[in-house]
């Protein structure tokens, strides 16, 4: 039998032709010819009950006691030197340790489950009944770049598979109009790393994240071709693309094993469907007026965030399996890294996901695709207990918090405890590994066996750890 890629060979590389062998394989009319898809519930190891993801990933690190792990012991020892009891040294990591210091805005218990949450998030803290909180995440590492790789991949170093690479490696597709695997990040820059978070790594380079700009005019750039150059035309399209084809030949034949021309290839099927169906699920316009300012798109200091949310449930909702919707760009400021001052650094960050993020929930509820969506809100590490210079926090390897929500999970319970600082993970002490195995089960993925040989050694998205966290699963 002839292999997918020498089929697409014979048919020149048009683009036509690429979309007709996508569906024939599909079909199951090209004995040999297969592309990866596993059915909702199928699972690969077990029954699944989530079909899709939306990620929210916090950079720079949000500060846990000041968010939502309320310590009434900051607040008794505020402004005295940090004691944990143990007999050694506290340390800070860009600093040296200050006093501790409760948080500077109020605490209250929200909802039938009591969750604390302070007045940062006023929006949030009336969805905590439909959250399942883990409070005692800890990390290996406190640098920001190691953290957001551990977080993202399962490894403090660069070149390994992100979460997102891994779900579409071992699910395969929901649709061919959408990507599978999509990132849509903050419109002031992207995060620490840049793109190695959302790398393929070693699997196959088709896996790799599909990168949306939801600010720019237009979202994607040369989708179609500028009204300007009228040289270009479905003839010159056809005939470009024929030569394509025959570069691409060329190039597998002194290569082979070369994974970027198979991905290559996905990329002309794919583009040929999104000039179809792209511009639809972009256009937050088909939207009613009432949608939009729910997720605050009629406020600057919401509307990117916003506008992003609604589009991963557009995105969701018509195919696309995992959307990762990113606050804060990397460097110093615009984002959750706040070393300087709590007071004036928290309050708008936090403000710009707040309303968006609760309203995300919402929406997702309301619709009924909780019943096979899952939400997640995750950073890379928490913050210390005591200040950085006058009222800042360092970073904190040794706790933060996360929660989930949606399909498959509990509703109103936590997971986990830090100690009565809000130092370092004290009860149900969890890491990425236990994480990411959470969400791969849920998937239907039992994550000690999906694994690719690489280098000698059988790679996972969990290394040789994680375990599923039963006591948040429904």
């Amino acid at each position: 039998m002839p292999s997918r890629r020498d089929f697409l060979w014979q048919l020149g590389g048009g683009l036509g032709g690429l979309a007709l062998t996508q569906l024939l394989a599909e079909a199951g009319e090209l004995p040999g010819i297969t592309r990866p898809r596993v059915e909702f519930n199928g699972g690969l190891h077990r029954p699944a009950k989530v079909k899709r993801i939306i990620q929210l990933f916090m950079n720079g690190g949000v500060s846990q006691p000041d968010t939502f792990d309320y310590k009434p012991e900051l607040e008794k020892r505020h402004a005295k030197p940090f004691d944990p009891g143990t007999g050694e040294k506290v340390e800070g990591v860009t600093s040296t340790p200050g006093n501790l210091m409760m948080s500077p805005f109020p605490f209250k218990q929200h909802g039938q489950c009591g969750r604390w949450v302070t007045s940062v998030f006023p929006h949030l803290a009336t969805q905590v009944d439909r959250m399942a909180f883990l409070l005692a995440l800890a990390s290996k590492t406190n640098v920001h770049g190691p953290a957001s790789y551990m977080m993202n991949t399962g490894f403090m170093l660069p070149g390994f598979p992100s979460m997102g690479a891994w779900l579409s490696y071992g699910l395969g597709r929901l649709s061919d109009n959408l990507p599978t695997f999509v990132v849509l990040p903050d419109a002031r820059g992207l995060p620490y790393n840049q793109k190695g978070n959302f790398t393929a790594g070693f699997l196959p380079v088709a896996h790799a994240a599909t990168i949306l700009n939801a600010g720019g005019n237009p979202p994607i750039p040369d989708l179609a071709p500028s009204p300007k150059a009228r040289f270009v035309t479905p003839e010159a399209d056809r005939d470009a693309l024929e030569l394509l084809g025959k570069v691409n030949r060329a190039h597998a034949a002194s290569r082979p094993g070369d994974s970027r021309l198979e991905a290559r290839i996905e990329s002309y099927e794919l583009a040929a469907k999104m000039q179809q169906h792209a511009p639809e699920v972009l256009d937050l316009t088909r939207e009613a007026a009432k949608t939009r300012t729910r997720y605050g798109l009629d406020d600057p200091a919401t509307a990117d965030f916003g506008r992003r949310c609604l589009l991963a449930r557009r995105l969701l909702e018509r195919g696309t399996r995992f959307v990762q919707v990113w606050s804060g760009a990397g460097g110093p400021t615009n984002n959750w890294d706040n070393h300087t001052d709590i007071l004036k650094e928290l309050p708008p960050i936090a403000r710009s996901v707040d309303q968006p993020a609760a309203a995300l929930l919402e929406d997702l509820h309301h619709r009924g695709l909780l019943a096979d969506t899952l939400l997640v809100f995750s950073t890379e590490f928490g913050r210390q207990p005591f200040t950085q210079g006058a009222t800042g926090r360092d970073h904190n390897a040794g706790t933060s918090i996360a929660w989930l929500a949606g399909a498959g999970v509990k509703a109103g319970v936590a997971h986990g405890e830090s100690d009565p600082w809000s130092w370092r993970a004290q009860e149900g002490k969890a890491y990425c590994y236990d994480l990411h195995a959470t969400i791969l089960h849920l998937m239907g993925i039992d994550h000690t066996k999906l694994s690719v040989r690489h280098d000698g050694t059988n790679r996972r998205l969990t290394d040789v750890h994680g375990e599923v966290i039963e006591e948040i699963l429904a």
